[in-house]
């Protein structure tokens, strides 16, 4: 500084002016204005102003740096004094460093541990002399210790005492659940078995069933009338299978599968393990998580699973596994074979109202935050909910109408703020719409004045229950393939009436008459005959399209011996229907349904009301077993069906059904086609066989009081409540 300012006049004012500005970090634009000033009073002005600003900035500078300074002296006084307090307190064998704490509380823990298989038990000595040798800043170090938290954390030998009461448990049963006497049969069992042998069993059972059935809650329902801690967990879309079997201690993030989770988190050994969702596994290139849970539900394997993150076995031969699918055709053999099955078909009417009553009403209530007094659900307008609005197998639709009205009701009575003046809303038959607007189902059938000729009600089983199913069958001959014209069916069955050999009616499918007609998805067939063609549609998949083609085979050689002169299936072209057309439909059960259809619109005559049917048919007639008869039965009492025809070999699967599902079916079990025609087409004018290739028709009818009673709308109950169930739901329970 002393340097510079000997070549400046510091008398002179501008020479000044000029020193200090040079001297400053002002902007560059204000150091301008300071050259560009000619006059010493301007030019003094602005070199002031910048020195004040100069002289600010650097007081704050100085305080800030104080200030850090401080701070930093501060730490560093109070880091030197903790390490010194250390040190000292290491001397004295009052603490431990923090590695030699972390493995003085492993050690402590795993004493602690009670049986704990060897192999484990050496895994967990080899990681803690691991340890030993790593430094805490090292990756590895990490790696060691959360295996050893996880090894640690489990509940070696940890087991809660089931519970011995069978009354108990029965009532916890039906407290939570209306109905599924399969379910609670089998967990009573269990519970009997468990307490002779007196050791706790681990089992593998698989609920199926449609959606809201409840086959997820019954899990918790089971957990709590055993007296065991409960897990759910969803394999639902899952791919990898590291989620089931964990992942290799190599990846970063590695850590065990839900299996082990689940045992850390109920800290037991024999909890309820619900595995939901099971026939929904996905499949790619991270792993097969089906393959995985065959180790996990093997009884005969699991006593020594080994995850891939511990590797070390864990024994899971006491874990209850419960899983849930809605279907088995999706869940791979070997996994199905390992597993016991449990088919929860659905509810009937009675059913519905019962369950209504005593736990979707009162729930529906308390989560609204409604008082009882404030809403009234006559019986009339439930079961009107139920007959019109709630047709399938579950209750969620149920459930979903009941919170609709609910929150309208809470509407009303948030919209009235006089508490006083609020009103109870009444919900009748009357103002049913008014809640849940207009009913989709009208009518109890499709063809509610009855089915006309080619029309037959069959039987079908869906992921989402049984379900009736209507197949329809329209054509006509066409007069290029014959030199006269041909007559009609219904003459050659003593019908006068028009036929599909007559003249084509307004309701009959475009382009069924004349040419090929077709469409994308249509199926046409010709299986002989010079002009006969059959073409099919309803998005059926191969299966129920080759059902077609031997339908039409036979019913040609049927027709044949029971009305030689008509030769309508040889040179009709025929349409086959089924409705719902977006609905993808597969499956050998429709057979005789279809057979009969063809037969129904040759001969013109339509088969009895109120009449379905199921069974898989051959070339030469037999008529074969099919599957889902608890559906299928259930679903043609929801549609008040009277009369079913099924497969001799289902009788036994029939007759394992309770009585109160069945109550008001008449079931005729047959195993030729010739039976299954005679009941069709009696009373209806259709030409009668002689005799019958089949055995002896069986007939099993239940009357209508075997019904479970409808039960009247009771006083809602609390949610959870654990009163006795009434009268109605213990007598069917």
């Amino acid at each position: 500084f002393e340097q510079v300012i000997k070549y400046y006049n510091l008398d002179d004012p501008l020479k000044l002016a000029d020193l200090v500005a040079g001297m400053s970090t002002a902007p560059r634009d204000e150091l301008q204005a300071v050259l560009v000033a000619d006059v010493a009073v301007s030019r003094l002005r602005k070199v002031l102003m910048i020195m004040k600003k100069d002289l600010e900035h650097a007081r704050l500078q100085s305080q800030f740096k104080s200030q850090i300074e401080d701070k930093f002296a501060k730490e560093h006084r109070k880091y030197m004094l903790m390490q010194h307090l250390r040190h000292i307190k290491r001397e004295l064998n009052l603490e431990k460093d923090d590695k030699q704490s972390i493995i003085a509380s492993f050690k402590e823990m795993i004493a602690q541990l009670s049986d704990v298989p060897e192999e484990a038990n050496k895994a967990m000595e080899q990681e803690l002399s691991r340890l030993a040798s790593l430094e805490p800043q090292s990756p590895e170090f990490n790696v060691s210790r959360t295996y050893l938290e996880w090894m640690t954390a489990l509940p070696w030998g940890k087991f809660t005492e089931d519970n011995a009461d069978i009354d108990r448990a029965e009532q916890i049963l039906n407290e939570d659940h209306y109905s599924l006497e399969d379910v609670k049969e089998r967990i009573l069992e269990h519970m009997a078995v468990s307490m002779l042998k007196g050791s706790v069993q681990g089992k593998i059972m698989c609920l199926v069933g449609p959606p809201g059935v409840g086959k997820t809650s019954i899990g918790k329902s089971v957990a709590r009338a055993l007296d065991r801690k409960f897990f759910r967990f969803s394999v639902g879309g899952l791919h990898d299978v590291a989620e089931i079997r964990g992942h290799r201690r190599t990846y970063v993030g590695a850590m065990p599968g839900k299996i082990i989770q689940a045992l850390k988190i109920t800290q037991v050994s024999n909890p309820v393990v619900l595995i939901d969702e099971v026939d929904k596994l996905g499949r790619d290139f991270r792993g097969d998580p089906s393959s995985a849970l065959l180790e996990v539900l093997d009884p005969s394997q699991n006593s020594g699973f080994r995850d891939l993150y511990l590797d070390t076995p864990v024994d899971l031969s006491k874990v209850l596994f419960v899983c849930t699918a809605n279907v088995t055709e999706t869940i791979p053999g070997p996994l199905l074979d390992r597993m016991e099955v449990i088919r929860l078909a659905g509810y009937v009417f009675e059913e519905k109202v019962a369950i209504a009553n005593q736990y979707l009403i009162p729930q529906t209530i308390e989560t609204h935050g409604i008082n009882e007094q404030y809403i009234d659900l006559s019986p009339d307008a439930l079961h009107e909910l139920i007959r019109d609005y709630a047709r399938e197998a579950g209750v969620r639709e149920l459930r979903k109408l009941l919170e609709k009205i609910a929150r309208k009701v809470a509407l009303s009575l948030v919209r009235e703020d006089d508490v006083e003046k609020r009103k109870k809303s009444v919900i009748s038959l009357e103002n049913l719409r008014k809640f849940v607007g207009q009913p989709p189902h009208t009518s109890d059938h499709l063809f509610p004045n009855g089915m006309p000729p080619g029309v037959v009600m069959g039987l079908a089983w869906t992921h989402l229950g049984g379900k009736t199913l209507f197949v329809e069958v329209r054509g006509q001959v066409d007069s290029s393939f014959c030199d006269a014209p041909t007559a009609s069916p219904g003459a050659a069955a003593g019908d006068d009436a028009a036929g599909p050999g007559g003249e084509p009616s307004e309701d009959r499918p475009p382009g069924e008459e004349g040419g090929e007609g077709g469409g994308g998805g249509n199926q046409q067939r010709s299986p002989g005959g010079s002009g006969a063609r059959l073409k099919v549609t309803g998005k059926l998949g191969k299966v129920m399209g080759e059902s077609s083609d031997i339908a039409l085979t036979y019913a040609r050689l049927f027709l044949r011996e029971v009305s030689p002169p008509n030769s309508f299936l040889d040179e009709a072209r025929m349409h086959m229907n089924m409705p719902e057309g977006a609905t993808p439909k597969d499956g050998p059960s429709a057979g005789v349904t279809m057979t009969s259809a063809l037969l129904s619109l040759a001969l013109g005559a339509p088969v009895r009301q109120g009449l379905a049917m199921t069974g898989e048919l051959t070339l030469t007639g037999k008529v074969l077993r099919v599957g889902g008869i608890k559906e299928k039965a259930i679903a043609a009492r929801r549609e008040n069906v009277g009369m079913i025809v099924l497969p001799m070999s289902n009788q036994a699967d029939y007759l394992e059904i309770k009585p109160h599902l069945r109550a008001g079916l008449t079931a005729h079990f047959v195993d030729h086609f010739d039976d299954v025609y005679r009941l069709a087409f009696a009373d209806s004018g259709a030409p009668m066989l002689h005799g019958s290739r089949g055995s002896e028709v069986v007939t099993v009818v239940t009357p209508a009081d075997e019904a479970a009673p409808v039960p009247i709308t009771l006083p809602p109950r609390a949610a959870g409540s654990p009163e006795a169930l009434p009268a109605t739901a213990t007598a069917a329970a």
